[in-house]
């Protein structure tokens, strides 16, 4: 994926984690909460996960992103 400049901060840092390699091949990544507070806000990031049909979890400072549709059970 391509950033553009004119692409506004937020938008363009959310955009690189899903161009990433785990997320391209439907792996999990993660983010601390204090990035997600210092380049985005959460709810930006919660909307492009929902528009992905992915899934987000909070576990202690950092959320973990589910790059894939399908469901999944916490176990333990």
């Amino acid at each position: 994926m391509a950033l553009h400049w004119n692409i506004p901060r937020n938008k363009k840092w959310i955009g690189q984690i899903f161009a990433a390699k785990a997320a391209k091949n439907g792996g999990i990544v993660r983010r601390k909460v204090s990035s997600v507070k210092q380049y985005a806000t959460v709810n930006e990031l919660r909307a492009e996960v929902k528009a992905r049909g992915f899934h987000m979890l909070r576990v202690e400072e950092q959320y973990l992103i589910i790059c894939s549709s399908g469901n999944f059970r916490v176990i333990c």
